[in-house]
C-alpha cells in the first residue's frame, strides 16, 4: 500500500522513514511512504498558507486552497483520505487493521490554530488519537502510519503480531530478557521450566490480570473461557495449581544447575 502525508513540515518525517521496522519495511517494498509539502501549493508570493480567522479570534487558520490543491495533486480514485481532527472517532487497532487493507491512504495534518472548515468536505474520515492538544497532526500521522505498516505482510514476523496487545482486547503478558536477576528483581522461574503448555497458561493468566488491573474497560469486553475463569479463580483464592507448582519446581532445578 501507499501512505501519503500532507504536511507543512515534511522534515519531521525523515527520522520516521529511516529507522527501525519502518525503514526495513519500506526498503523491502512492503509499503511506500510519501510526504507532500502543502506549502508547495500556496499561490501566495511569499508561500503563505495561513491567515487570521474571519470574524476575529486568536491564532492563525490554515487556508483551504493550499491543502485542497495538494490533495487534488496526489489523490487517486482509490484513495482514502483522513484528516486529523478532535471531532474524529478515536483511532484504535481495529481501525489500523481496516486501513492496512487499503491500497492508498492520505493523511492530512493540521497545524496552527486550526484548518479552514471547508476542508472537511473533501475528506472521507475524521480521526483523533485522543483528548489532548498537540501542536500539529504530524506526530499522530506517524503513529497511524507505524501501526498500519507493521500489520502489512513482510513488515514483521507473524508470530510477533499474534501476541501483541490489542490484537485481542487484552494487554500483553510480561516479557523478560537476561540477566536472571537485576537490582534484586528476578525473572519468574516458570519461564525457565521448558514446559510450553505451563508457560502459555502463565502468560494467559498474567495478561488477564494486567488487563483487569490497568484496563478494566477492555477486560469487560472479554468473553472468558472456562480455563480463563479457572486461572483467575485460583489466583484470587491464593491457590497454586498443580501445573504451576510442577513447572516452578522444574524451573528452579534448571536455575540451580
Amino acid at each position: 500500500m501507499n501512505i501519503n502525508v500532507l504536511t507543512l513540515f515534511p522534515e519531521m518525517f525523515e527520522g520516521f522513514k529511516t529507522n527501525s521496522i519502518i525503514k526495513r519495511a519500506l526498503g523491502k517494498g512492503v509499503a511506500t511512504f510519501d510526504v507532500t509539502n502543502i506549502r508547495s501549493y500556496s499561490k501566495d508570493k511569499w508561500n503563505r498558507v495561513d491567515n487570521h480567522p474571519i470574524g476575529g479570534g486568536a491564532g492563525l487558520i490554515e487556508q483551504c486552497q493550499p491543502i485542497l490543491d495538494a490533495l487534488s495533486a496526489v489523490r487517486k480514485p482509490n484513495s482514502h483520505v483522513i484528516l486529523m481532527s478532535p471531532r474524529g472517532h478515536t483511532y484504535d487497532q481495529e481501525t489500523a487493521k481496516r486501513y492496512a487493507k487499503l491500497d492508498d491512504l492520505i493523511i492530512i495534518c493540521g497545524h496552527y490554530e486550526g484548518i479552514d472548515e471547508r476542508v472537511n468536505d473533501y475528506v472521507d474520515e475524521l480521526i483523533s488519537i485522543g483528548d489532548y492538544i498537540l501542536t500539529g497532526g504530524e506526530i499522530p500521522a506517524m503513529g497511524i502510519a507505524d501501526s498500519i505498516i507493521r500489520l502489512l505482510d513482510g513488515a514483521i514476523s507473524p508470530e510477533s503480531l499474534e501476541d501483541e496487545s490489542f490484537n485481542q482486547p487484552l494487554l500483553e503478558y510480561p516479557q523478560y530478557a537476561e540477566p536472571y536477576e537485576y537490582d534484586g528483581k528476578r525473572v519468574p522461574d516458570i519461564l525457565y521450566c521448558g514446559n510450553h503448555v505451563a508457560i502459555e497458561k502463565w502468560r494467559r493468566r498474567e495478561s488477564l490480570l494486567l488487563t483487569r488491573k490497568y484496563r478494566p474497560d477492555l477486560f469487560n469486553k472479554l468473553t472468558l473461557s472456562k480455563q480463563d475463569r479457572k486461572l483467575l479463580e485460583d489466583y484470587d483464592n491464593g491457590i497454586t495449581p498443580k501445573w504451576e507448582s510442577e513447572a516452578l519446581e522444574k524451573g528452579k532445578r534448571f536455575l540451580h544447575k
